[in-house]
């Protein structure tokens, strides 16, 4: 990075034009990690409802904490001095925000639109073993006391995982602030979240046209709230006296210089 006079800042047009060509550069590499969801996915068709709902509370728990690092980090490194509560605050909303919106909402949103079939919130937890009837029944009396849609929320349901995850994050930001995060991995680990989730949720095979809606779900799941949070929003918070030359070269290593990181004024 070429570092600015103090007096030639960055304007607001030029972080926007950078924000979007970031955004566009990293369109084919969050392409290759929708296709490699779709390679999970294929892979661990066959496992039982047990095992697709273990996937999630795993990768789910750790996107968790990436994001939380990742925003907690943005804050702490911003804000001058530390506040606990502040970094605490900012990064708990941030990280389980960008988190069920990328592993839960959009591929909710992706498949209902897509005509795709999902169950209802009790078949998300076991596997069913009721005959016809019964399962009609049981799918009745869900639909009737949790309403047509069944998201399942895991700040909530499994609160006893997901929130520490977010605390976790959050206090190795607080003590260690790093926002030099390969982008490869958080691109990966959500990809492999939001397809434990699609593997929940889907009761019919992965047919060449469902692969295909499944491919375009992914890629908006993983590009928007990811890339956002790990480029739009630090790119918000860059310091305005520097220089940013083009899109970032290494799209699987992404970063950028933020005052006081590794106890650096910029590069």
């Amino acid at each position: 990075m070429a570092v600015k006079g103090k007096d030639s800042k960055m304007s607001l047009k030029e972080k926007a034009k950078h924000i979007l060509a970031e955004l566009k550069g990293h369109g084919p590499f969050t392409l290759l990690g929708a296709v490699l969801g779709i390679s999970f996915m294929l892979v661990f068709r066959n496992i039982s409802g047990d095992g697709r709902h273990t996937l999630f509370a795993i990768f789910h728990p750790v996107h968790v904490v990436l994001s939380a690092i990742v925003a907690a980090s943005m804050f702490q490194l911003h804000a001058g001095k530390k506040q606990f509560l502040l970094v605490l605050a900012v990064g708990y909303f941030a990280s389980i925000g960008v988190a069920t919106l990328s592993d839960i909402v959009i591929p909710h949103i992706g498949t209902e639109l897509l005509g795709l079939n999902i169950p209802k919130h009790s078949q998300v937890h076991e596997v069913e073993t009721t005959s016809p009837n019964e399962e009609h029944t049981t799918e009745t009396d869900e639909h009737q006391e949790q309403g047509e849609h069944g998201l399942h929320f895991g700040f909530i349901e499994e609160w006893y995982i997901v929130n520490p995850a977010a605390f976790l994050g959050i206090f190795i930001a607080y003590f260690l602030p790093r926002t030099k995060f390969p982008h490869a991995g958080h691109i990966l680990i959500s990809t492999w979240a939001s397809s434990s989730y699609l593997l929940m949720t889907l009761q019919s095979e992965i047919t060449i046209g469902a692969a295909a809606g499944i491919l375009a779900t992914l890629f908006v799941a993983t590009w928007l709230p990811c890339c956002v949070g790990d480029i739009v929003f630090p790119l918000l918070f860059v310091r305005s006296d520097i220089a940013i030359a083009g899109c970032c070269p290494d799209h699987a290593h992404h970063s950028h210089a933020h005052l006081g990181e590794n106890g650096e004024d910029g590069q």
